[in-house]
C-alpha cells in the first residue's frame, strides 16, 4: 500500500508540473500574439506595381466564351482575380473562404478564379468543388501578365481597373489582408505596419 500511495502522490506530482508548464507556454503564445503584427498576404518583391493599370486582356472562360479582365467595370465594383489550380491542396483549402467571400463582399467585389491547363481537368475540378457560380478562366496568357510564380495568388483590382494589392494568399486572414489594404490605400498590410512605423518614429 506504500508503495501504491508513493506512486499516486509522484503521478500527482508530475500532473502539476505539467499543468503549470502548460500554463507557461499558453501564456507566453498570447504575449507573442500581441507583439507580433497581423500577416497580410505574401508580397512579391517582382511583378507588377501597386498602383498602375492591370493588365487588360480578352481571355476564354471555361464555356469558351470571351471574358474582359482588367480593365474599367461600369458597374462600380472590384475584381478579385484569383489564380487556383485543380492539383493545388492550398487552393482547395482556400475554397471555401473565397465562397463565404464571394457572399459577404458581392455589393463591391466580383471573385473570378483563372487556371490553365487541360480543359477536362479544369472541369472535373469546377464539379467537384462546386464552383459553378463563380467566373473562371482557362488562360495560360492570363497568369502570365499579371506574373503568377506560385499558388493559389490574387491580384485586387478597383472599378478603374487599376491593381490595388496583390500576393500570395493561403488562408482567410491572407485573403482579407488585401481588402484591408485598399480600404487603408497602401499595396499590402505589411506596407501599412511600415508606414506607420516610420511615422511613429517621425
Amino acid at each position: 500500500m506504500s508503495a501504491l500511495a508513493v506512486s499516486n502522490a509522484v503521478l500527482w506530482i508530475v500532473v502539476v508540473a505539467l499543468s503549470l508548464a502548460l500554463l507557461a507556454v499558453v501564456r507566453q503564445l498570447g504575449v507573442l500574439h500581441e507583439r507580433i503584427a497581423p500577416v497580410g498576404a505574401l508580397m512579391l518583391a517582382n511583378g507588377l506595381k501597386v498602383g498602375e493599370g492591370a493588365p487588360r486582356l480578352e481571355v476564354p472562360d471555361l464555356d469558351g466564351r470571351t471574358q474582359s479582365v482588367g480593365g474599367a467595370r461600369s458597374d462600380g465594383r472590384s475584381t478579385l482575380l484569383v489564380f487556383v489550380s485543380p492539383t493545388c491542396p492550398v487552393c482547395k483549402a482556400l475554397l471555401p473562404v473565397l465562397k463565404t467571400s464571394r457572399g459577404s463582399e458581392r455589393d463591391w467585389l466580383e471573385i473570378v478564379l483563372a487556371s490553365d491547363g487541360e480543359t477536362a481537368a479544369q472541369r472535373e475540378f469546377v464539379t467537384a468543388q462546386k464552383l459553378d457560380d463563380f467566373p473562371y478562366l482557362v488562360s495560360t496568357p492570363l497568369g502570365m501578365a499579371y506574373q503568377v510564380s506560385r499558388l493559389p495568388f490574387a491580384a485586387l483590382i478597383d472599378a478603374q481597373g487599376v491593381l490595388r494589392a496583390r500576393g500570395i494568399v493561403n488562408s482567410r486572414e491572407h485573403l482579407e489582408s488585401l481588402f484591408e489594404a485598399k480600404r487603408l490605400g497602401f499595396g499590402s498590410i505589411q506596407e501599412y505596419f511600415e508606414a506607420a512605423a516610420r511615422d511613429r518614429a517621425a
